[in-house]
């Protein structure tokens, strides 16, 4: 009988779970809003079509390719929640568009937030003293698909990186914001061992940018003769990594999963040796046995004294 109440409690347990779940999967679907379909209607893909009320016919264009709308990334965002009137004007509600919006001024990221500090570093960066006021947000953070990307670490240097890349390694890209030379990535870090595995596990900003006590420090890229060329400036004990990628990762830990978690996975190694895989696995299996044999053991016994 006893045994009986014991299952019971745990469906319900179970199936309180599972609803949760369920509730909190609703919650993060996002729709998105009728008044941005009707801009993505044809932004949203690389070909669009309008009545020529002169001509009477239904042409087909196609779209500028820096105007096209990937509309997965779009709601999967920061901004998902928002209108394009929102930063655009409303003007653009209208087809044709007005010619004289493209030259009116955008709005920008610092219309909205509260980048003050960010700013500063900014404007101590190798890309302001290039470009100056031209260098702006949206040039590394595009408002329609930036996103948070938090613990999975992964995801986030790749994340980073490509922020990087997409304009220091894409020479029509690289082209529209300067008349130098494209820089020849690979080549620049020849110096480097393993450029592959130092792509795919750091970002750029780690060897780029200055390091103190706040994250907004990434937006000060300093000068290339800066950039960090010494290997044990980051496989050492006190390495640089600890003040920049891995304090990210102990800050989203301990947000995500409280102190405890973040001090058990934190990297005790020296930066760039190698734990053995299998190594870990069997003592998690081992540990998992024997809290499992514990607690099967505890309910036993509450089971028979009863």
């Amino acid at each position: 009988m006893r045994i009986n109440k014991l299952l019971y409690y745990f469906l319900f347990l179970s199936l309180l779970f599972f609803k949760a779940g369920n509730m909190h999967a609703a919650e993060d679907d996002v729709v998105m809003a009728e008044e941005n379909r009707i801009c993505l209607k044809c932004h949203g893909h690389k070909y669009y079509s309008f009545f020529n009320e002169l001509t009477e016919h239904t042409e087909r264009k196609l779209m500028n390719p820096y105007f096209v709308i990937d509309s997965v990334k779009y709601l999967q965002g920061e901004h998902q929640h928002h209108y394009c009137i929102d930063c655009h004007s409303d003007q653009y509600e209208t087809y044709p568009h007005v010619a004289e919006l493209k030259i009116e001024p955008k709005m920008t990221c610092l219309n909205c937030h509260d980048f003050e500090t960010i700013a500063e570093e900014v404007d101590k960066s190798v890309h302001y003293e290039a470009f100056g006021d031209f260098f702006h947000c949206e040039l590394c953070h595009d408002p329609h698909s930036n996103k948070l990307v938090k613990s999975d670490m992964a995801e986030l240097i790749q994340y980073n990186n490509n922020r990087c890349l997409n304009c220091n390694n894409d020479v029509d890209k690289y082209q529209i914001y300067t008349s130098h030379e494209k820089p020849q990535i690979l080549s620049t870090h020849d110096w480097l061992p393993n450029q592959v595995l130092h792509f795919s596990k750091v970002r750029c900003i780690e060897c780029h940018t200055a390091v103190t006590d706040t994250s907004d420090a990434v937006h000060h890229i300093v000068p290339k003769e800066q950039a960090v060329h010494n290997c044990s400036e980051c496989h050492s004990t006190n390495s640089k990594l600890r003040d920049k990628l891995y304090i990210h990762q102990l800050r989203e830990d301990r947000s995500e999963y409280n102190f405890y978690k973040s001090y058990i996975l934190n990297d005790a190694y020296v930066i760039g040796s190698n734990r053995n895989y299998y190594v870990n696995l069997i003592t998690l299996i081992i540990f998992g046995l024997t809290f499992t044999g514990i607690f099967i053991h505890t309910i036993f016994r509450i089971i028979k004294r009863k």
